[in-house]
């Protein structure tokens, strides 16, 4: 730790400016976050999550973020009807909430399937008892957005599907306690297609192993209960997926500087310390990772304006970086630092 301070960088793991920063973005974004306001909800997800991990949601006000979330959902209309291919879930900004002339659906009605897991995972990490709103009426209308292959649309109004919206959608029904939102059965088979022959799994059937992917696809069936936790210590056990090959990819991400990467021949990337760290930990598996030198890797990625960078050394930090650096460090059991419920992204407290 020496040598780190000598060469400017902050000594040790700096929680207060981690909370500070943190309590700013939670407040206010700064303008170069313009261009992303319609992904609202889930800057907020990062802010607030990041702050319970910290132990500092005393910081805000958490009554008026949950009332600020729950503007964010729509209501049917009293005569709408659930074929109609409608989703009534959460708006990911006040942008989305109102009509537009450039967008071609009559209702705009912009619910997205990230923004919903964002705002529910806020809720219930401010204390907000999500089973008070509406959900039947989301859940009924979010099996409207999944595909015949088992795949999710994250909108009505059409966009990609990719393991991402698996994910929100089985984490949704997962916060409710209502798997009436989506096939389990489907979706199952379509994560399953998505692994590739390295072990990793693509966004898509067919693609390139991706950290990202690959979290959302084992959290995804770690929460439908298609796997169970320790599977690295089963490995005789039969299983959905190939659970050897998973393990040596995942290993395999952990570089020579101690960081991780989202894919072959990437350089070390902050989030994925907890993407790939976290499908480790789910697996049973994250004692077998050189865990100091990801601490060591994580501490040059941490900015002395609090708040962690995507890469080591640069000088700003950013919101979404902050955040799974944080989580990096919940999964290292960093004092101070929440426990996590690695599967759905929140702290563990909040998963009760």
């Amino acid at each position: 730790m020496g040598d780190r301070a000598e060469e400017g960088q902050l000594a040790g793991f700096a929680r207060g400016r981690h909370a500070a920063y943190l309590q700013a973005m939670a407040l206010e974004l700064p303008r170069d976050y313009a261009n992303q306001e319609v992904m609202h909800l889930t800057l907020a997800y990062f802010a607030v999550a990041g702050l319970s991990l910290l132990r500092a949601l005393d910081w805000v006000n958490r009554d008026d973020i949950a009332e600020w979330i729950l503007s964010f959902q729509v209501h049917p209309e009293a005569n709408d009807d659930f074929d109609s291919g409608q989703f009534y879930g959460f708006c990911g900004s006040r942008t989305t909430q109102y009509p537009s002339n450039s967008v071609k659906d009559p209702c705009h009605n912009g619910s997205h399937l990230a923004s919903t897991y964002s705002a529910l995972a806020i809720l219930k990490i401010v204390g907000y008892d999500v089973l008070n709103i509406d959900s039947k009426s989301l859940l009924l209308s979010m099996r409207n957005l999944q595909q015949p292959d088992g795949s999710f649309m994250p909108t009505h109004i059409g966009a990609e599907t990719d393991l991402r919206f698996v994910y929100c959608a089985a984490a949704i029904c997962s916060m409710l306690k209502d798997w009436s939102g989506m096939d389990k059965e489907k979706a199952k088979e379509h994560i399953i297609n998505c692994q590739s022959y390295d072990g990793g799994f693509g966004m898509v059937p067919g693609s390139e192993s991706h950290g990202g992917g690959t979290f959302c696809a084992v959290a995804a069936l770690y929460l439908m209960g298609f796997i169970q936790p320790d599977l690295a210590s089963n490995l005789w056990e039969s299983a959905l997926i190939d659970v050897q090959l998973l393990l040596e990819w995942c290993l395999q991400r952990q570089a020579a500087d101690g960081g991780f990467q989202g894919r072959r021949n990437k350089p070390s990337d902050t989030c994925y310390a907890f993407w790939i760290g976290g499908v480790l930990k789910m697996l049973g598996a994250y004692h077998l990772i050189d865990h100091t030198a990801l601490q060591e890797f994580l501490f040059t990625c941490q900015t002395d304006f609090g708040g962690f960078s995507k890469f080591p050394e640069k000088v700003l930090p950013d919101i979404y970086h902050s955040y799974y650096g944080l989580a990096a460090f919940s999964l290292l059991g960093e004092d101070g630092v929440e426990p996590m419920c690695t599967e759905l992204g929140i702290i563990a407290a909040a998963a009760l």
